[in-house]
């Protein structure tokens, strides 16, 4: 069909006599079903690839932009069009003009490129080839390389639904010619957000469920470290990149915990970081706010917590006791619990314990070791993570107890103006704790009383606080 053909269709069935118009018009049309259609029915569709592929002077910014709209609304669930965009090489054509787009005023044209090669997407494992083909790996990389927010949510967006409908191509994109492609994407995401769920629909798959957060993390590091370069003073950074990765996580396990099972792999190395992380403490300040606190290596630390204690919990609720491979005990027999009671008891108490504490003591209550919370909810997730183990496993119940941490956890059942619901959460643990272990009732039940301070909110839970005369660190102890 020529020029003048395609443009007399255009005008004959949106009725009008400009292309501007006509366009206008019909992308208007096509955002019904009945629209869509009526314009298949018209073959309308090669009418405006053909537009794209010419070299006319009409072809400019504006007429670029109402081509990729229409062509966007034509193969929104429409097969006959989506048919006809692989018939008449849709693919090649918009690939081409996207991928010769550089300016900044043309990131909004990539954008609408992308939504019509994601809807032509969704038509099925045909026309997910067509795509993956033509833009895997150099294509994706390209236009991930823009680090536009408005280019990488529907990037994101044609990339997880073609992975989706052919599962080994997520192995392609976990290989060393794909490894670009989703780390552009999440400095992205990472430096300037993102408006749609796509990303994190892509690292919930390669991170947890391809259990490849180990290499994604790795690679999200600081660049420039040339061959030879001692890296030792970098070791224990991390990279505003591989927070955000963190944080992604954090999110979709607390809100889709169910639909995951995290390997112990993944799980041993979220513990890892966890525990290169910590050394913050030995420097930290109170934190003034919750996660993120935009300094790094907290965020890091704060992050990895919360990612352990999610899948403690999804673990201990549908955990076997007699599975070799449970996450849990695999976490607990690397040191976990002593890891987790080392870190709570040098933790200064919290604000109620330390405002009961006889003016002799020191004006916080606790040692001069003591550390602060170094974000607001620090506490409160540690003891969260304590509770998550101890839940219905009698060993990791007696571990914590021969580790002297019944006392300490006791004392976390409080309200603090510094970890909110650490009241909640503490009363949670020591119920796990003592749910069928009978030498951890003991041990309460026993609690001997002696010179103590006398605070409602801590009496109304029929517990005291006191000042433990060898260590003159405060401790909760039982009334009754």
């Amino acid at each position: 069909m020529g020029d003048d053909d395609a443009l007399k269709l255009l005008f004959d069935v949106s009725n009008s006599n400009t292309l501007e118009n006509s366009l206008d018009i019909l992308i208007q049309t096509a955002k019904s079903e009945s629209g869509r259609s009526h314009l298949a029915s018209k073959r309308i569709l090669p009418v405006v690839l053909s537009i794209l592929h010419s070299q006319t002077p009409f072809l400019d910014h504006h007429i670029l932009s109402l081509c990729f709209k229409l062509l966007r609304n034509l193969c929104a669930g429409e097969l006959v069009n989506q048919n006809l965009f692989l018939e008449f090489d849709g693919v090649v054509i918009v690939v081409s003009r996207i991928l010769r787009l550089e300016g900044v005023s043309d990131h909004m044209l990539v954008r609408w490129g992308l939504q019509v090669l994601a809807n032509v997407c969704l038509a099925g494992k045909k026309h997910q080839r067509a795509v993956w083909e033509e833009l895997f790996p150099l294509g994706f990389v390209s236009l991930a390389r823009l680090g536009i927010k408005d280019v990488s949510d529907p990037l994101c967006m044609v990339i997880y639904t073609c992975c989706d409908g052919n599962p080994e191509w997520f192995g392609e994109l976990c290989s060393d010619s794909g490894w670009p492609v989703v780390v552009e994407s999440v400095k992205t995401a990472s430096s300037a957000s993102f408006g749609e769920d796509w990303i994190k629909l892509i690292l919930s798959r390669i991170c947890l469920e391809e259990s490849q957060l180990p290499v994604l993390f790795s690679k999200l590091r600081f660049k420039d470290i040339h061959e030879g370069e001692d890296t030792e003073s970098i070791d224990d950074q991390f990279s505003s990149e591989q927070v955000f990765l963190l944080q992604i996580l954090s999110e979709i396990l607390n809100e889709r915990i169910e639909d995951f099972t995290i390997s112990k792999d993944v799980a041993l190395f979220v513990y890892g970081v966890f525990k290169k992380s910590k050394g913050v403490l030995e420097h930290a300040v109170r934190g003034k706010s919750g996660l993120p606190t935009g300094i790094t290596a907290v965020d890091v630390l704060g992050y990895s917590l919360t990612i352990l204690r999610d899948i403690c919990a999804h673990d201990s609720a549908r955990g076997n006791a007699e599975d070799a491979n449970d996450v849990v005990d695999v976490l607990l027999s690397n040191g976990l619990m002593e890891l987790l009671l080392i870190v709570l008891g040098d933790l200064e108490p919290p604000a109620i314990i330390r405002k009961g504490i006889k003016q002799s003591e020191n004006q916080d209550g606790a040692s001069s070791s003591s550390k602060p919370c170094p974000y607001k909810g620090f506490r409160r997730d540690i003891v969260a993570l304590i509770g998550n183990c101890v839940y219905r496993r009698k060993h990791a119940q007696d571990e914590l107890r021969n580790r002297n941490g019944v006392l300490l956890l006791l004392q976390q059942c409080v309200t603090d103006e510094d970890n909110p619901f650490l009241r909640e959460w503490g009363i949670w643990s020591v119920r796990n704790m003592l749910e069928g272990n009978e030498e951890n009732q003991k041990v309460v039940s026993e609690l001997q009383l002696q010179g103590s301070a006398d605070i409602p909110e801590i009496s109304a839970l029929g517990l005291r606080v006191e000042v433990d005369q060898n260590t003159r660190r405060a401790k909760l102890v039982n009334v009754s």
